[in-house]
């Protein structure tokens, strides 16, 4: 069973991560690492922020010689920018933000309170996390990547980037759609005995949390609503050399919570980011009068971002499926009982 946790401000000292449950035997380079927090910073419509900050990470744990020892991995990536206690209160909430919901539960006066942890900030601990669940599946010949399939309703490269560009221009910002693929993942993966089981419940959880993420589906996802059920689902055949498989996948790779063999399909929707140059209407929430919301350093689109932190979030629960299924407390054992397992189904 792998658990994680991360804790952190946006403008604290550092982004912390513990990962726990990784098996021994498995070599992890922070390079590999690195190369994922790089990618996550990556995109047209970036702001400031991402020429601030150079994501690096130092491996404070869990290894020795490069080699996972089977106990906890904790992962520190620091902040350049850290500013925490000199930065201004925020008091006019920003629409679509968690800052007006988030200090009226904690019982705030000043939104930074909130806005520090909500921030999306937070990710670049869970990329480092996703990247090594990702070196970890690469051992089992599993990969995950993401795309843009469109922003702000244009799906042609070139009309993506201009509205980028147009929502710069108008002080605004854009969201879109990206899908995130997982290849070679075997038939068998999570279950359907139990609701919180289930490889698509958990998939959803780790991509709908990742702030700004509004919807997502699977495979054909609400394409199922205007089609009948002989052109939806995937028909199944068999032959020696495959052993069983589809000719479409319609289904994502998922069928009763269970992962069927065929490659993973998540699309997600991100929404627009929440911090406006021209601030939508808000309330001063020391005077209750109104106001414009507070304007923050951000950013203008995020999408292809999102999709990178979306495949850290497939590579967390992939990696936790597979140990729950495989078991084990060492690589070897558990390719033994993979290979074991693959030679019998087929």
């Amino acid at each position: 069973m792998l658990r994680y946790l991360t804790a952190g401000e946006s403008h604290g000292k550092a982004e912390v991560a513990i990962l726990e449950g990784l098996p021994a035997g498995l070599k992890v380079e922070a390079a590999k690492i690195d190369q994922e927090l790089t990618r996550r910073q990556a995109g047209t419509g970036r702001g400031r922020r991402m020429q601030i900050e150079k994501d690096k990470v130092r491996i404070l744990s869990g290894l020795k010689q490069g080699l996972s020892l089977g106990s906890p991995v904790a992962l520190l990536i620091e902040n350049k920018d850290f500013s925490i206690e000199r930065l201004p209160r925020v008091i006019c909430p920003r629409p679509g933000h968690a800052d007006l919901a988030g200090l009226l539960k904690y019982g705030f006066s000043d939104a930074r309170n909130v806005l520090e942890r909500a921030s999306a900030r937070e990710t670049a601990s869970r990329v480092a996390i996703g990247a090594v669940c990702k070196i970890f599946l690469r051992e089992f010949r599993i990969d995950i990547t993401s795309r843009v399939l469109s922003i702000g309703g244009e799906s042609a490269h070139t009309a993506m980037q201009d509205k980028i560009l147009q929502a710069q221009q108008e002080k605004d910002t854009v969201g879109g759609i990206f899908e995130v693929a997982a290849q070679g993942v075997p038939c068998g993966l999570g279950s359907y005995v139990q609701p919180d089981r289930r490889l698509d419940a958990r998939l959803a959880a780790a991509i709908i949390s990742i702030p700004g993420i509004k919807a997502i589906e699977f495979g054909l996802g609400f394409g199922y609503a205007d089609r009948f059920g002989s052109a939806s689902h995937d028909a199944i055949y068999y032959n020696k050399a495959k052993g069983y498989f589809r000719r479409t996948n319609n289904a994502g790779g998922i069928e009763g919570g269970i992962s069927n063999g065929e490659d993973l399909l998540i699309r997600a929707c991100m929404k627009p980011i929440s911090t406006l140059l021209n601030p939508l209407d808000s309330v001063n929430i020391a005077s209750r009068k109104a106001a414009k919301a507070t304007v923050e350093r951000s950013d203008t689109c995020v999408v292809e971002a999102a999709g990178v932190i979306a495949e850290a979030g497939a590579a967390l629960v992939l990696a936790d499926a597979l140990l729950e299924k495989f078991g084990g407390d060492n690589l070897p054992d558990i390719k033994k009982a993979y290979q074991a397992y693959q030679a019998r189904i087929r």
